[in-house]
């Protein structure tokens, strides 16, 4: 099936150059740009994006490299202010008329 009308990239080739960068680099991060630049294409409109997204993911060698499950995100349950300082807190701050 063609996924990218624009540059005629069809869901086989999407597949390959996975299993290709998965077998060269098992801890590479694979983006739709690695996957373009790989099969010697770049992205043009922009439109086939959507469904080129949903054909790696279905892609069973795709998983995430493990040090990216590893990392450490600055946002927890419990913290709601997405790692600002108080300071820059809107409501905090007092009002002065």
């Amino acid at each position: 099936m063609i996924v990218c009308h624009c540059t005629q990239i069809s869901d086989h080739e999407i597949r390959a150059a996975i299993e290709w960068m998965r077998a060269s680099d098992p801890h590479t991060i694979i983006t739709p740009g690695k996957i373009y630049h790989a099969l010697g294409k770049s992205a043009d409109c922009g439109g086939c994006m959507p469904l080129f997204l949903d054909t790696m993911r279905g892609c069973d060698s795709l998983g995430v490299a493990p040090p990216i499950l590893r990392a450490k995100s600055g946002y927890t349950k419990g913290n709601r202010n997405e790692g600002r300082r108080k300071g820059h807190r809107i409501s905090q701050r007092g009002t002065t008329l």
